[in-house]
């Protein structure tokens, strides 16, 4: 009877160290994770503001061109500024995208470090 309780006691102990050592790679890996949704923000913004100034750049093309009543190359501006645009929004979807993944990998974070106490 006393071999049983010193196994039983000796797994339970192994398996409390076992969950903190796992817990902390948990936390350190949701570190890296929150990292990595900071660095895509820091780029997605990046390419959003690139993204407005070509949006911008383009209209004026486009009203420049309008104005000089250059049918063709007010064709060729209008289709660029939908692949802007278009661009622009694939942006920040992956922007909204990532600040999601952002709060999530916080969460998880703040959950582990609880547990682990």
């Amino acid at each position: 009877m006393r071999r049983l309780i010193t196994v039983l006691a000796g797994g339970a102990l192994a398996m409390a160290l076992g969950a903190s050592a796992a817990g902390a790679q948990d936390i350190k890996q949701d570190t890296r994770d929150i990292r990595q949704d900071r660095r895509d923000i820091r780029s997605d913004t990046r390419d959003i503001r690139a993204d407005r100034r070509d949006v911008a750049r383009d209209r004026r093309e486009l009203q420049q061109d309008v104005k000089t009543g250059d049918t063709q190359a007010a064709k060729g501006e209008r289709a660029d500024l939908r692949r802007d645009r278009r661009d622009l929004r694939q942006d920040l979807r992956e922007r909204r995208t990532d600040r999601r993944d952002l709060r999530q990998d916080r969460r998880d974070r703040r959950r582990d470090l609880r547990d682990r106490r």
